[in-house]
Order: C-alpha cells, then sequence, then structure tokens
C-alpha cells in the first residue's frame, strides 16, 4: 500500500488516539525511505533499507467510494459541533474555563492530523517531498494533540468534553479541488493565525498558574513555525511553476474562497521565520 493510500485510512479513522498513533507510525516507517533519498524509481534499484511502493504512486488519483465520502473526516461522536459563534468563550482563570481554552487548542491540533494527511492522499502528481512533508507534518500535530488531551485528562477532562467548531475542516473542503488554495489558505492562513495566537494564550496561562500548558504550547509554537513555512514553501512553489503571482493571487483566494480577513496583532517575527514575504506581511498589516 502506498503512503497516500494508508493516509487516506488513517484519515476516515474516528478514534482521536487511533488516528494520532497511526499517523506517528506511518512517519516513522517512511522515515527510513526518506532518508536513503526518496522513493526508488521504477528503473533504479532502491535501498537494502528502504520499503518498496507501488509503481506510479504519486501520480494516481484516488477516488472516494459512498461509504467513505460519508465517514470523511473521521472523527468521534463528541465534541459536538456547532458555529464558531456558539462555542462559549470562557474565562481562563477558573479550572473549567482553562480545560475549555486548552480544549479548544487540542481540537484545532486533532482537525490539523486531518488536514495534514487530507493533502497526502487527494493531491496527485506532486513532488516526493510534498508527501514527506505533509506527513512530517501529520506526525508533529499528532504529538501535540497527545500533549494536550494528557494534560485536560491531569485537570480531570477529555477531549470531547466541550463544544467546538469545524471552521478548519470547512476550508479544507472548500479547496479540495485546488492544491495552490489548499497551500495558501490553510496552513498559511487559518493555521498562521496560530502563530499569533499562541503568545497571547500563553499569556493567561502563565498567570493562571499553568506552567506545563505553557511547556506544551512552546513545542507546538515552534513545530508550527515549521508547518506554516511548509505552507509557504509549496504556495511559492506552485504558483512559479504555473507563472503566477503568489502576491496578487493571495487576496484574490481569498476572496473566491471566502476566507478570513486577518487582522492584527500578529506575531512577525515567527510569520517571517515560517517564510512570509515583506509583500505579503505589508498586506496582512493593510499597508499600499
Amino acid at each position: 500500500m502506498s503512503p497516500r493510500h494508508r493516509a487516506l485510512e488513517i484519515l476516515l479513522q474516528p478514534d482521536p488516539a487511533l488516528k494520532a498513533g497511526a499517523a506517528r507510525a506511518l512517519h516513522e516507517a517512511m522515515s527510513p525511505l526518506w532518508a536513503h533519498g526518496g522513493p526508488p524509481t521504477e528503473t533504479g534499484t532502491e535501498p537494502a533499507t528502504a520499503a518498496t511502493l507501488p509503481p506510479g504512486w504519486r501520480d494516481e488519483a484516488i477516488g472516494l467510494s459512498p461509504a467513505q465520502t460519508a465517514a470523511m473526516p473521521g472523527r468521534p461522536p463528541r465534541p459536538a459541533l456547532v458555529p464558531a459563534k456558539q462555542v462559549p468563550s470562557r474565562s481562563p482563570f477558573t479550572l473549567e474555563g482553562r480545560a475549555a481554552l486548552l480544549h479548544a487548542i487540542c481540537h484545532i491540533e486533532f482537525n490539523a492530523i486531518n488536514l495534514a494527511l487530507d493533502a497526502v492522499w487527494r493531491f496527485a502528481g506532486m513532488p516526493t517531498d510534498f508527501y514527506r512533508d505533509w506527513l512530517r507534518v501529520a506526525s508533529e500535530e499528532a504529538l501535540h494533540f497527545g500533549l494536550l488531551r494528557a494534560h485536560l485528562q491531569t485537570l480531570g477532562f477529555d477531549y470531547g468534553d466541550f463544544d467546538a467548531h469545524d471552521g478548519l475542516w470547512g476550508m479544507c473542503e472548500k479547496t479540495r479541488e485546488d492544491v495552490v488554495a489548499r497551500m495558501a489558505l490553510v496552513p498559511r492562513t487559518l493555521e498562521a493565525r496560530g502563530l499569533d495566537a499562541t503568545p497571547l494564550i500563553q499569556d493567561k496561562l502563565t498567570r493562571a498558574g499553568d506552567a506545563a500548558a505553557v511547556g506544551i504550547l512552546d513545542i507546538i509554537l515552534r513545530d508550527e513555525v515549521g508547518h506554516v513555512a511548509i505552507g509557504n514553501r509549496w504556495f511559492h512553489h506552485l504558483c512559479q511553476a504555473r507563472g503566477l503571482d503568489a502576491v496578487t493571487l493571495y487576496p484574490q483566494l481569498v476572496t473566491q474562497y471566502e476566507a478570513p480577513r486577518l487582522r492584527p496583532p500578529f506575531n512577525e517575527a515567527a510569520r517571517k521565520a515560517a517564510g512570509f514575504t515583506d509583500a505579503e506581511m505589508a498586506f496582512l498589516l493593510g499597508v499600499d
């Protein structure tokens, strides 16, 4: 089975712990292969330690059965998904409020596993590095989910105990036919918002006395800079390959797909570390 087919299987897995474990296992299983220069060519000889992949695995258009379409993406019965405006805002300075805040981040990380796996199976004909990058992202998002869920459990709560919204997966659905739009609007728009929000959340958690949660968010922020950088890398790669101007295309995609127009404050240092150009930062800041 190719890593793209396996990514689809994991995406359809509804159990969060099994999904997270399988995402990490798939990345680990593929790592020796990537380390030896990538999958073998159809005429070349792969290293002895590399797994053998089916010919044409990158270029295969993978279709969904009706049952798979109905099960997409795999997720548990809880949390209940409600419109974003119906998710209540609670003070992080109460135990329940802090748990609700951490639950919201945990839900984002669960969705981020799905988003990365979806990029792997859905978009055919991409370079090998594309699939390697997004399998790595899926594995790291699975780690984040596990860390947050375990911490929630120490507070007497679990994933699913609070309502959540489906904004991230909604944009994934909107961009399912266009890999350029996907790279523009999911990793480097919706997920990049975490670069801005995380330091503010850490400040609240510090004042609430939750040093463990702050430490987990340090790990997440470090890794998310890399994830947004991957989105930036592939957005610019695709624009260059297709003769598109990335700076002028981005606002067009925001309008076309009704993506949120992000507002300050921005974590400019993290965004620049993730590959945002001066022109892109100027657009975000509303500078002509």
